[in-house]
């Protein structure tokens, strides 16, 4: 028996849109679920070197929760590349003013760090409320 291996047109024919709502969802299990459906592990297609994935929508992104103390302690870092130039801002800070930082931060730190995983991560929207513009494909309700 040969082992198959997915052409990437055949892939990309085969893409499903999902909808997946944060609301009150721990930040990590929902990433690590939204990074298995961007890289297409849940399908018995899957091949490593070939983006088998689907598209991803993530709706009420800024009422993702962490467990703890975490929303006040979790620190993201961003450089400027100038000597002092660290930025830190705390998670409530990145959420108040962009809910969609965290998930797409988290969910790019569990996909390859490779032309792939930047292909994958196109494929993720996260959007801070309830509506998003991706009706007309017809997205399927994902509950986690």
């Amino acid at each position: 028996m040969r082992t198959f291996s997915e052409k990437p047109a055949s892939a990309r024919e085969a893409r499903r849109w999902w909808v997946i709502d944060a609301k009150d969802q721990p930040l990590g299990r929902l990433a690590s679920r939204v990074a298995t459906l961007l890289s297409g592990k849940h399908k018995p297609t899957y091949t490593p070197h070939v983006d088998t994935g689907d598209f991803v929508i993530v709706v009420n992104a800024s009422e993702v929760k962490l467990t703890g103390n975490k929303a006040q302690t979790k620190t993201y870092y961003k450089h400027s590349g100038y000597m002092g130039g660290l930025h830190a801002k705390t998670f409530a800070h990145l959420v108040a003013n962009k809910p969609q930082m965290p998930i797409e931060k988290a969910v790019k730190g569990m996909l390859p760090k490779s032309v792939l995983g930047r292909n994958m991560l196109e494929k993720l929207k996260v959007y801070g409320g309830a509506d998003h513009p991706h009706s007309a494909q017809k997205p399927e309700p994902l509950a986690l």
